[in-house]
């Protein structure tokens, strides 16, 4: 059955709406681990706007399970990335203006900074993955480059209107996921999936993990985030 992770970004954007301490991303961790969440998934943005250093060091310390560190390939969050070691970076694009990444990294315009530092973080003992779009090249390419995993952007797919959209980009879906895992790679999804409209991926079985944050935290706030988290752990199961 897939794993869940559980995106906890927005417990640390709560908190920053008023400059407090509360609520507190490392004890929703805690929760979240404990409702049966494999890992913690949080981006460490270049301003800060939600996700700190601090937090990143306590859930390092803290969690029990999987740490995946969303970030831009960029030289500072990298050094940040080497010191507290999570056990996997998620390379993502990443622009100021953006409410929440807004689509998948183009691997072939960076790649020769990208090799670089995918081995620099497979020396210090850290998996990598690339958040893409389900485009066949991008897949070849992240192989190519050296990644660990893909985490197929699903943007498009919950996002479409029209049944005949929505379908096509299933289809991409599924097929970016069957090349990645004939090349050897790990196959994650995530981006807009929610309670609804995560059932329809659960066929594709070489997606071994799903990474949900927005659906889950919204959730939370009706029936807490203990309950949120169950439920979503439950249709993975049931899939």
């Amino acid at each position: 059955m897939p794993r869940l992770g559980v995106n906890i970004d927005h417990v640390a954007t709560l908190r920053e709406a008023r400059g407090g301490v509360e609520p507190d991303p490392i004890a929703a961790a805690v929760l979240v681990e404990m409702a049966g969440a494999d890992g913690i998934v949080v981006h460490l943005r270049e301003d800060r706007r939600h996700i700190k250093d601090r937090d990143l060091h306590l859930l390092r310390e803290v969690i029990q399970g999987k740490l995946d560190l969303e970030m831009a390939p960029v030289e500072e969050i990298v050094k940040i990335a080497l010191d507290v070691k999570p056990h996997m970076i998620t390379f993502v694009p990443e622009r100021r203006e953006e409410l929440t990444t807004e689509g998948g990294l183009d691997v072939s315009a960076i790649r020769d900074s990208l090799r670089t530092t995918i081995t620099l973080l497979h020396d210090a003992g850290i998996g990598v993955s690339l958040f893409v779009e389900p485009v066949l090249d991008q897949v070849k390419s992240s192989h190519k480059i050296g990644a660990d995993y893909v985490e197929l952007h699903t943007g498009l797919y919950v996002n479409a209107k029209r049944q005949k959209d929505q379908d096509a980009q299933f289809e991409a879906i599924e097929q970016a996921a069957k090349l990645a895992y004939k090349l050897g790679m790990g196959v994650n999804a995530g981006h807009g999936l929610n309670y609804r409209n995560i059932k329809r991926l659960l066929p594709i079985h070489e997606i071994v993990e799903y990474n949900i944050g927005h659906s889950i935290i919204s959730r939370a706030v009706l029936v807490g985030l203990q309950q949120a988290v169950r439920e979503m752990k439950d249709i993975l199961n049931k899939g």
